[in-house]
Order: structure tokens, then sequence, then C-alpha cells
């Protein structure tokens, strides 16, 4: 799409933080007002559409994208998007350990196992953790539990948990960053121990290697965007 405005700016009002192109609000895919909770996500937002040169490319504009899916797609059924990410408990990667070699599971407790506590703690659950992938069921209290924390989150936090638990396959991994202030370059590193393990036996190729750069740049940003929602 073509560029068609020359001025940027986020006026604030009681509908929140409004993002304007040449004094025109900004439209979300269904058209909705795209107002962003704090000055600081609507500034950030604000600077995606600043950066675009003669074309706008929603690619290079993931902050507004989550926006856009928090108010079009999370808010009208915020209860059911919730009650999908709260299912990745059911299966948590870090419940999920190797049975070998004794490396590779030492590296996997030393990372996994300090998140778990900590989710222990947290939410007050209790989590059963087997080694092989054969399903485990988890304690109906603790699936409970995680389903009430998501579902008191409000859209904008959903939409980059969402991102966050899909690419780690790890809802206690999104909810260590957005509730508990994990550093998210760690909690990335956490949850692809079992990739880095496979490259280190058998190496990476150039095209593995660029998707998972570009996950864990996608990873990134949703951390942000949690960040910013929350200031």
């Amino acid at each position: 799409m073509k560029r068609f405005y020359k001025d940027v700016a986020v006026i604030s009002g009681g509908a929140g933080h409004e993002v304007q192109l040449d004094r025109r609000p900004v439209r979300t895919p269904a058209r909705a007002a795209l107002a962003l909770p704090t000055a600081r996500l609507a500034e950030a937002v604000a600077d995606e559409w600043r950066r675009q040169g003669d074309t706008v490319d929603p690619r290079s504009m993931p902050f507004t994208g989550l926006a856009n899916g928090a108010i079009d797609q999370i808010a009208p059924h915020r209860e059911s998007f919730a009650a999908g990410i709260a299912n990745y408990g059911t299966s948590d990667l870090l419940c999920y350990r190797a049975e070998g070699p004794a490396e590779l599971v030492s590296r996997e407790a030393a990372a996994w196992d300090p998140l778990l506590d900590w989710a222990r703690q947290r939410y007050d659950v209790t989590f059963r953790v087997t080694q092989g992938i054969i399903p485990v069921d988890q304690p109906p209290e603790t699936l409970e539990r995680l389903d009430a924390a998501v579902k008191a989150y409000d859209p904008f936090t959903l939409a980059g948990l969402s991102t966050l638990v899909t690419l780690s396959g790890s809802l206690v991994c999104g909810l260590a960053i957005v509730e508990g202030g994990h550093d998210a370059n760690a909690i990335w590193t956490a949850s692809e121990i079992d990739e880095a393990w496979e490259v280190e036996q058998w190496g990476e190729d150039a095209e593995a290697a660029a998707r998972a750069a570009r996950r864990r740049e996608e990873f990134a940003m949703a951390q942000r965007f949690c960040e910013l929602v929350a200031q």
C-alpha cells in the first residue's frame, strides 16, 4: 500500500490513546479506532507508522498488528481466546523431559525446574513432570487456577501472551514473562534447549537458522508489547 499520509500523532482522551494520521484516526482492519491502553504503547505504534517509507508494509509493524488483533479478534471473544491460551497448560513443554542423554536431561532440569517452582509458588499449583512424550494429565485444580489467571488479562496482554506461549510451547514460560518479570532472552533460550541440543549434535543449515532468528525476534517483540501494555 502506498503511503498516503505525512504526519503521525498520538491523541489521548477518554477512549484511550489514539494514533492519528494527518489528524484522522487509524482504523483496524475491522474499521475500529486504533485506541491503545497506554501512552507508551501508542507512541510505539505511532513510531511504526512514522518509519514507513513510500509504501506501508504491515510486516514491519508488529505492534500495530498485535494491537489490531487485540481490538478486532480478541476483545469480542476474550474468554474463549484466553481459554485457548490456557489450554497449553495441559501439555506444557516444561513438564515433558528427555529420557537421555544425561547432559540434555541436566540442561532441561537446570532451566525448567526454576520456572515450574516459580509457577508453583505464584499460583499455588502442582505439576506432574514426566520423561518422554506420553501424555500426562495435570491436576484439575492446577488447570483451573492457570485458566483463571489467563482469563484475568485484558485483550492487549492476551495478544502478546498468545505469541509468547505458542512460540515457546509453554504457558508457564509466557506467564513468567508477563506476570513474573523474567528475562525474555533467558526464557527463550530455555524453551529452545532441545532444538539447541539437536544443532550441537547434527549442525544447522542456513534456512533453519533464519527461521529460528525470526521466531526469536517475534518472541522479543511480543515481550516488549506486553511490557508497553503494562506501563
